[in-house]
């Protein structure tokens, strides 16, 4: 008996680890399909990614790699960095930059305030306001700041790129601003802290990732700026994008240019560094402080917050309407000569077209470079979805590589276009579509920024009903994802059109001589004499800002709130 019972244990404990075994085996089993469908979800995406890597390998990478190259066999990069004029370009172009993004920074946080926590009549105005000067047209943002300061000068240029950036300051903090708690203020508040104070030790500090974040972009606007200081600086005050414009156009020093363009090229890639872990720790604080704050009616002294923040859109929209002013006004009074003159190539024919011509160029140039952008941009933000949730590494880089063309001078990519287009077949130096793909390289970070959160905040669970009905990933896209994201993808593209049209720096490079954009013949017109083309000139920055300022509108009526950084 016992030694019955003893071999049945045996026998039960065998078959129980069998049991155990078949089970694992089983659970084996079923695991694998799971985790063979991860692996195939993964590498089709990785597959994806290519796609849009490979439209920044050619039209990015490339040519700024030939600049790099181009630097270091000729010598120049040695020479460049023993020269002191080199060192004091740097040391304006740095100064400038970090002084006008502090004035951004505190003429931008009363802004975002009123846009985070205040419930006020005029709020949308308000937006569209602050909107505007950062889609201006450098040209155009130059023209005004000339108008008040005829001579130029290292003032207006730190106010005028301080005016495109307040928008920036204004949004990315005012996201982030919108997301905290108010108890933790309110509580300071009542042991006894002022305002000023509760905001030092409470607000502040919560709000540090965004505004470090919205500073590095600033500063990276503000250091590869290029229409201001161009029109405001003169020959007196120079940064390294306008010395590399004058080094490869007028004195055709292709490895000095080169050498300069390096060296910037080092100092975005150390910003978007710091952007970048900035970036991050912004969306850890909105991630922990996910329950949104309903705005309300201001109290108290958050009322001369609220005057500040009208008291700096006003300053926004002085250059605005001083602007239009200045283009009607002539010696002889009030007048539309310049508006008129338009339909002819300007005074003793300064012009190659007319106008009117260019205008049209721009329109078309845009539109092109939009529906490029929202190719590229759209698919990049499906392609980041998908790496995101099948746990691919290559989401973080694919996301870094689309935002590098934000940062680095438009200048040094218009430059390495003329380096290296001529290796494509039929030298596409001369392709029309040349300038289009320049611009879209500027617009697809801003059109992924804009549509990426929107796409990322669609319930997974729509897409895998409709997959589940039998629909396939066009239709799931026409069914599901399109009507809930149609308005993000208008307003990107309207977005993308204006950032398009008043597009300086490459097109510069790059607008051939019988087809210039409005822009470039904005600054043709600036730099040849002549009372009426100088009125051309102000009438065309006009008729940019009215096409802008409508566009603007537009997007604020169709924007998704809290839809992107832009």
């Amino acid at each position: 008996m016992g030694e019955g019972r003893a071999a049945a244990r045996e026998a039960a404990a065998a078959g129980t680890g069998q049991g155990a075994r078949r089970q694992g085996t089983l659970g084996r089993t079923v695991a694998h399909p799971r985790s063979r469908l991860n692996r195939r979800s993964r590498l089709n995406w990785t597959l994806a990614a290519l796609l849009p890597l490979g439209f920044l390998a050619v039209f990015f990478a490339w040519p700024v790699l030939a600049i790099i190259t181009l630097g270091l066999r000729e010598g120049g990069i040695s020479e460049a960095l023993t020269s002191a004029d080199t060192w004091e370009l740097v040391a304006f172009t740095l100064g400038q930059a970090a002084a006008a993004t502090v004035v951004a920074v505190i003429t931008g946080l009363p802004v975002a305030f009123v846009l985070a926590r205040c419930k006020i009549r005029g709020l949308g105005v308000l937006r569209a306001a602050v909107m505007v000067p950062f889609v201006l047209p450098t040209v155009v943002v130059g023209l005004a700041f000339r108008a008040f300061w005829p001579d130029g000068g290292v003032l207006p240029i730190v106010l005028a790129n301080a005016f495109f950036n307040v928008a920036v300051v204004a949004r990315t903090v005012g996201g982030l601003w919108a997301h905290t708690d108010r108890r933790a203020e309110d509580a300071a508040r009542a042991l006894g802290a002022s305002r000023p104070r509760a905001f030092l030790s409470v607000v502040l500090p919560a709000l540090a990732p965004a505004i470090g974040s919205a500073a590095a972009v600033v500063f990276l606007f503000c250091a590869t700026s290029f229409g201001v200081v161009l029109i405001l600086g003169g020959a007196r005050y120079r940064t390294l994008e306008t010395e590399i414009y004058l080094r490869t156009v007028e004195l055709f020093d292709l490895s000095g240019a080169a050498a300069l363009s390096l060296i910037q090229f080092a100092a975005v890639i150390a910003v978007l560094l710091l952007g970048a872990l900035a970036r991050r720790r912004r969306e850890t604080a909105l991630a922990l402080k996910g329950r949104e704050e309903l705005a309300r009616r201001p109290t108290g002294g958050e009322w001369a917050v609220v005057a500040a923040a009208g008291a700096v859109v006003l300053a926004l929209l002085t250059p605005v309407v001083g602007l239009i002013i200045r283009s009607l006004s002539t010696r002889d009074g009030w007048s539309l000569a310049g508006y008129r003159a338009l339909a002819t190539t300007g005074e003793r024919g300064t012009l190659s077209v007319s106008g009117v011509e260019a205008a049209l160029n721009s329109l078309r140039t845009a539109t092109d470079a939009t529906a490029i952008a929202l190719v590229v941009g759209v698919f990049s933000a499906f392609v980041l979805i998908g790496l995101k949730r099948s746990g691919s590494r290559v989401s973080e880089a694919l996301d870094t590589a689309l935002m590098l063309p934000l940062g680095v001078s438009a200048v040094t990519v218009g430059f390495g276009y003329l380096v290296t287009m001529d290796a494509l077949p039929g030298d596409f130096r001369t392709s029309p579509l040349l300038v289009p793909l320049a611009q879209a390289l500027v617009v697809t970070p801003l059109v992924v920024r804009m549509v990426l959160p929107v796409l990322r905040a669609v319930d997974e669970r729509l897409r895998q009903a409709a997959a589940t009905l039998g629909a396939g990933p066009a239709r799931v896209w026409l069914e599901v994802d399109l009507p809930l994201v149609g308005r993000s993808l208008v307003a990107a593209a309207g977005f993308g059109f204006v950032v398009a049209l008043g597009e300086f720096g490459a097109t510069s490079f790059l607008a051939r001589p019988d087809a210039p954009t409005l822009p470039v013949v904005i600054a043709r017109l600036m730099s040849r004499p002549g009372a009426l083309n100088s009125q051309m000139a102000y009438a065309a920055c006009a008729l940019l800002m009215v096409v802008t300022i409508a566009c603007v509108l537009l997007i604020e009526r169709l924007r998704v709130p809290s839809s992107g950084e832009f």
